[in-house]
């Protein structure tokens, strides 16, 4: 089997989990129904993955990985913090219109599997907040965001933040957000309180 049929049959079982687990549920999707979807024989799936946990975190890394190239790409194209950040927000936001599969995925099915949430390490996920915290760290050093923050802590307060509305417009009947160009809000509230104004601001972000 070549490596080009491995990675392309690989890829076909990680479409098929990301699809079967966003419409069954995690505790729901049975590892027959991702085999038929993907067009394997059920016993192909754990060639390459060791259960139905496993799957998932592969699913995870692997989408994880994309977004992070995207948000790269993202950094190359906008020579802002401003702009790289409202372009980020846009975008992780816009998962659940353009890709409601892969969203559900994130914001609700990791949350089911005990194994994920004791086990995991979080590789590619600390990769992202890496890049989020990158945008701060470089934002500081251009003059565009106070110095007083701490990029890490940032990076994490936009995530938990876009994370729970993922989550709210998953979870809610009325999608509250899609209406309401959650967006730029949640841009305009962030950005207003990294943005440097021009004042003298004493740096205690390593403190």
């Amino acid at each position: 089997m070549g490596g080009g049929e491995v990675g392309e049959k690989r890829a076909r079982i990680l479409d098929a989990a990301e699809e079967v687990f966003a419409r069954r549920g995690f505790h729901g999707a049975r590892v027959t129904d991702i085999a038929r979807l993907a067009g394997v024989a059920d016993g192909t799936i754990y060639l390459y993955f060791k259960s139905k946990d496993d799957l998932l975190v592969s699913l995870f890394e692997d989408r994880v990985e994309r977004i992070n190239g995207i948000f790269q790409t993202i950094l190359a194209q906008e020579p802002t913090a401003e702009r790289r950040l409202s372009r980020f927000i846009d975008y992780y936001l816009g998962l659940a219109i353009k890709n409601p599969n892969l969203a559900e995925v994130i914001a609700i099915e990791l949350r089911s599997s005990a194994k994920f949430m004791k086990e995991y390490k979080n590789v590619k996920f600390v990769e992202f907040l890496g890049l989020v915290a990158q945008v701060i760290r470089e934002g500081q050093t251009r003059g565009e965001i106070r110095g007083d923050v701490s990029a890490e802590l940032i990076a994490r307060t936009l995530f938990g933040a876009l994370d729970e509305l993922l989550l709210g417009y998953l979870l809610s009947k009325r999608r509250f957000y899609e209406a309401s160009n959650a967006s730029s809000q949640v841009f305009a509230l962030f950005w207003k309180g990294l943005a440097n104004t021009g004042g003298n601001r004493e740096d205690t972000s390593h403190r």
